[in-house]
């Protein structure tokens, strides 16, 4: 595996190929991540990942200084799924000035469930997604259905842009109670561990009875966010949206449950497909 620490060194060494496959991350890689890797593969005639800890979509009291930094976990698990290039520059190299020219995305999708909650998230991640886009120039990347609202936005930006690059979605992975994997997980004590699948139990109950044919669905989300709260999380939203937009829900659409809630010092998100409805 080729590691390139400049935009320079990285596009001299993908100059040779014409489509690459291309995984951004912010490190602290799991088996979700390596599932997007594996799956790029044949997508692509080089793999590429990026590990980027992106200052710009961390509020000022996020976790930005403290967000775990693996490197040598990280570059071995990447190696072993067949991984061509990493990209990991340092910030100076990638923002070698202010970045003062951003993405601002459409505040209709943007500022509502996580841009309401962290607001500029989407302005940081769309700006740092184009940057890499520029510098990595692939025709395929893969981003994981768990950051939902986040993949809606860079599809949205792609198209937007009429940028060249076909955007491949990738099904949550999970632990084996349902637990969906992420890099802050790792922040939960034992006993938090053990409780946080309650939020994916939330997302299914909401589903089911979505399915079972209950069509109130304030009610619906009321009593997901009161059971959980009642367990002692602190709920952001759990919410039903229509998939193609996330705005309100309606009978006979396409919906997500989505749910974003803090249990002690850690913020987890989630949301489950609801395929079919009575």
């Amino acid at each position: 595996m080729h590691i390139a620490r400049t935009i320079d060194e990285l596009r001299e060494h993908l100059a040779a190929y014409r489509r690459p496959a291309f995984v951004p991350t912010m490190g602290n890689l799991h088996d979700g991540h390596l599932d997007l890797v594996r799956q790029a593969k044949p997508l692509g005639d080089v793999t590429v990942a990026s590990i980027f800890v992106n200052r710009l979509q961390f509020l000022p009291h996020e976790d930005f200084d403290t967000y775990p930094r693996t490197w040598d976990s990280d570059c071995e698990k990447l190696r072993a799924a067949g991984c061509n290039v990493l990209f990991a520059p340092h910030e100076r190299a990638l923002y070698p000035e202010a970045q003062t020219c951003k993405v601002h995305p459409d505040p209709a999708l943007a500022d509502i469930l996580e841009g309401h909650f962290r607001p500029g998230f989407f302005v940081g991640v769309c700006t740092v997604v184009m940057k890499l886009f520029s510098c990595v120039q692939p025709r395929v990347a893969m981003f994981g259905k768990k950051d939902y609202q986040q993949l809606m936005m860079i599809r949205h930006m792609v198209r937007q842009f009429a940028l060249p690059i076909e955007i491949v979605a990738v099904d949550t992975r999970r632990a084996a109670d349902g637990l969906a994997l992420s890099s802050r997980n790792g922040y939960l004590s034992e006993a938090e561990r053990a409780e946080a699948v309650q939020l994916s139990k939330a997302l299914r109950a909401m589903a089911e009875a979505v399915r079972s044919g209950e069509r109130d669905f304030a009610a619906i989300e009321a009593r997901a966010t009161d059971a959980l709260r009642q367990r002692g999380w602190q709920p952001d939203y759990l919410v039903l949206r229509r998939r193609a937009d996330l705005r309100a829900p309606a009978p006979g659409e396409p919906l997500v449950a989505l749910a974003a809630a803090r249990l002690g010092g850690t913020r987890l998100i989630d949301n489950l497909e609801i395929d079919s409805m009575a």
